[in-house]
This record gives structure tokens, sequence and C-alpha cells, in this order.
């Protein structure tokens, strides 16, 4: 099992940017993926950037906009996210898929004027 833990959301106004964070724990030498989904406001949860093994993938409207990270040991994960849209707003999701799909208890980023 895999714990995760977020941190880092807030406000922010349009143009600006956060980073998240997340901690992780747990039997991390199980992970296959890992990676960042958010919900928006009345959305389903979407895939914003992922660790597919060492590959990384993007949603197509984060690309060149948002970069994941994380340490060699696997503990932390993270993602900056620059030039911030009002469609950025929503709960953001550190995600881990080992024997079964690990998530966390999101963290809220709300992009506005």
């Amino acid at each position: 099992q895999v714990q995760l833990v977020e941190s880092g959301g807030g406000w922010v106004p349009p143009g600006g940017s956060l980073r998240l964070s997340c901690e992780v724990s747990g039997d991390i030498w199980s992970i296959s993926v890992m990676g960042w989904y958010r919900q928006a406001p009345g959305k389903e949860v979407d895939m914003v950037a992922l660790f597919i093994g060492d590959t990384i993938d993007y949603a197509d409207d984060v690309k060149g906009r948002f970069t994941i990270a994380r340490d060699n040991a696997k503990t932390t994960l993270t993602l900056q996210m620059n030039g911030l849209r009002t469609d950025d707003t929503g709960v953001y999701y550190c995600y881990a898929l080992a024997s079964m799909a690990n998530w966390g208890q999101g963290t809220q980023v709300t992009v506005s004027s």
C-alpha cells in the first residue's frame, strides 16, 4: 500500500505560479505509475501529468506550462505550474499505481482575479 499527502495548493491570479508537492510513503518499490490528476468544478477527474515508468506524459492543455518532477527515491513528487489560467482551477490529486490505485486527499488550486 502507498500513502500520498499533497501540499502547496492555494489561490493565485491568472498568469501566476504554484508548486504542488506530494510526499510518498509505503510500498514505493511497487509503484509503476505516479503523477497528478485534477477535478475541475462540475467535471470529471482528468489526468494532468504522469510518470509512466520513467516516461512523462502531459495533458495537452498543460504542455509547456506545467512540469512534473520527482526525486530518485520516488518519495517526493512535485508539479510546478506556471502561466496558470482560470480553467486550471480545481482539486489536484496525487496518484500512484502499485498493486492498486492510490490517491491523496487532494489540494485546492484556485486561479482567479
